[in-house]
């Protein structure tokens, strides 16, 4: 028998939420205020019925919203989308304490998304090619997508073609998809062994059909007909096949621009978990740079970019797990500002050694609020002041957000 619940607000992963006396039920695809049917196992609604809408809802603009687990507030109005958004910054730094202001989010737009990393899997009658569905690993045929750069979606139909002789029966791969300034870097991991002059034709084929800039197979580049060249600032990168980049360019330049600002007077400055060289190359461009990541190749992007560029200061490379050794506070006294990129679990224990160094000046940036608020919590304890929060949505029409936090002694 299905309930009759009050939607009281939006939790922090989009769903709405209602206390029961059992304790709270999400309800995917719901807004504060509704009244609805929902189907309720535990702690999780079905919804079934809408029976009083709130305002703020709006028609979604896919017609995969609801199973497609890419996005989970196109129903939400864009005003209250992005106060919901900031709310999400304000409330993980309360949380540890910090009751500072946040600035507006700077909006992401439709259709922007470069990089998307899909699943992929071929049945008996057809390659299927897209995200999950939410909670569960079935995938969602993508047939369109709002989010997504429009060249990435249109060359789907054939890369399901290529697919399909990729693949062996019921087998699955992870398809990376970055839309670079010369065309389309596909990565294909998971797909079964490319060896036969036969298979290799027909990926040369469909490379040349699709005019990918880069095809990899199994970690194995089988195609480069154009460079798959990004600028970091002014600063062209090749990045490794597959590598993490930021999820659109615009906000890219956005982070760029509030890092090299708040380093402007810096003259040596560590960049943190650096991947690539995403702000290592602009802040090259005016100091000299220690880039510090754990992954070789994307340190070797960072080298051979500065062998390619002109005019940069001294760049120097350094392989290291900061999660595991962490630069230490004496090590850190020789820069006069940090950046500190790490993923979504945070560096705690490379933020507790920066709470301890002299370092004037630190800007951390991260796509988890929890983590950030919780790292900004013991360098604020070691002395610093929190200067500046900015949030900056590039993960459009999903519950995450990236942050960017400036501090100084």
């Amino acid at each position: 028998m299905a309930d009759e619940l009050v939607i009281e607000a939006l939790g922090s992963r989009g769903d709405g939420v209602t206390q029961t006396e059992s304790g709270p039920v999400y309800v995917p695809f719901t807004l504060p205020f509704e009244r609805v049917r929902a189907n309720v196992q535990g702690e999780r609604g079905e919804l079934l019925e809408l029976l009083e809408v709130s305002e703020e809802r709006r028609e979604p603009l896919c017609r995969h919203f609801g199973e497609c687990g890419g996005c989970s507030l196109q129903h939400l109005n864009a005003t209250a989308y992005l106060e919901w958004k900031r709310e999400q910054v304000v409330q993980a730094f309360q949380s540890r304490g910090l009751n500072v202001p946040v600035g507006p989010v700077i909006p992401a737009q439709a259709g922007t998304r470069r990089r998307a990393v899909l699943t992929a899997r071929r049945t008996r009658k057809e390659v299927l090619l897209g995200f999950s569905r939410r909670l569960t690993h079935q995938i969602v045929d993508m047939q369109e997508c709002p989010v997504l750069q429009a060249r990435i979606v249109k060359v789907l139909p054939e890369l399901r073609d290529m697919l399909r002789v990729l693949l062996t029966r019921k087998g699955e791969a992870r398809v990376t998809i970055l839309d670079t300034g010369n065309g389309l870097d596909v990565c294909i991991d998971g797909a079964r062994e490319v060896s036969s002059p036969d298979l290799l034709m027909q990926l040369s084929d469909f490379s040349a059909r699709l005019d990918l800039a880069r095809l990899t197979v199994n970690g194995e580049v089988h195609a480069t007909r154009h460079s798959p060249v990004l600028e970091f600032g002014s600063v062209a990168a090749v990045p490794a096949p597959g590598a993490f980049v930021q999820a659109t360019s615009e906000a890219e330049e956005v982070l760029i621009g509030k890092v090299m600002a708040a380093c402007e007077s810096a003259s040596h400055i560590a960049d943190l978990f650096s991947g690539s060289g995403t702000f290592t190359l602009p802040l090259a461009q005016h100091a000299e740079v220690l880039a510090v990541e754990m992954d070789e190749e994307a340190l070797g992007t960072i080298d051979h970019a500065v062998r390619q560029a002109q005019g940069l200061k001294p760049v120097r490379t350094l392989r290291r797990d900061l999660f595991r050794e962490p630069l230490s506070a004496t090590e850190l006294e020789q820069f006069d500002a940090v950046v500190f990129d790490p993923p979504r679990a945070g560096g705690r224990d490379q933020a507790e050694e920066l709470a301890h160094s002299s370092v004037r000046r630190v800007v951390a940036v991260s796509c988890n609020p929890a983590t950030l608020a919780r790292d900004v919590r013991s360098l604020i304890d070691g002395g610093y002041r929190l200067i500046d929060v900015t949030p900056v949505d590039q993960f459009l029409y999903s519950e995450h957000i990236e942050v960017v936090a400036l501090l100084e002694r």
